[in-house]
């Protein structure tokens, strides 16, 4: 996701409801993936969004990992979600390695249809190697009358 005030509105919504949307973008993304694995059971979260007023406006945050069922599976699965991503309403806006010691391989694929962006970074040396990903939501703001429920 860009650092800059370029986070697209993605509408009004309570932040359980958010929260869901966002899991459900996970999910496709996990389809996407395309191996046998396991994914983490990590939770979205709530945050700010930067520069608005924190009682009214919000993001929803899920990070999460994918471990396959055998370590040489996520040989070329990069590759493979760089091509399937586009065909499925994403952009891809960064790809390569990044400066880590590790010189991960990342993706980073924005999806304006869904107001949705989504970071992948094959950890290939970690053990076990796995994917880590993080779908970040655009900036909601809360029903008129609601605040923002955090978790």
């Amino acid at each position: 996701m860009n650092e800059s005030d370029d986070i697209p509105l993605a509408g009004t919504s309570t932040s359980l409801a958010a929260a869901d949307e966002t899991e459900k973008v996970s999910s496709e993304i996990y389809d996407l993936i395309g191996i046998k694995g396991k994914a983490s059971d990590t939770g979205p979260g709530v945050t700010g969004c930067s520069g608005k007023d924190e009682e009214k406006y919000f993001q929803i945050f899920h990070p999460w990992t994918f471990t396959p069922a055998s370590p040489e599976q996520l040989d070329g699965v990069m590759e493979r979600l760089k091509e399937e991503l586009p065909k499925h309403g994403w952009k891809v806006v960064e790809y390569g390695r990044d400066t880590s010691k590790n010189e991960n391989l990342e993706l980073t694929a924005d999806n304006d249809k869904k107001k949705h962006s989504v970071n992948i970074v094959h950890r290939a040396k970690q053990n076990p190697p796995r994917l880590s990903l993080m779908v970040v939501s655009g900036c909601y703001q809360v029903p008129e009358g609601e605040k923002v429920e955090r978790f």
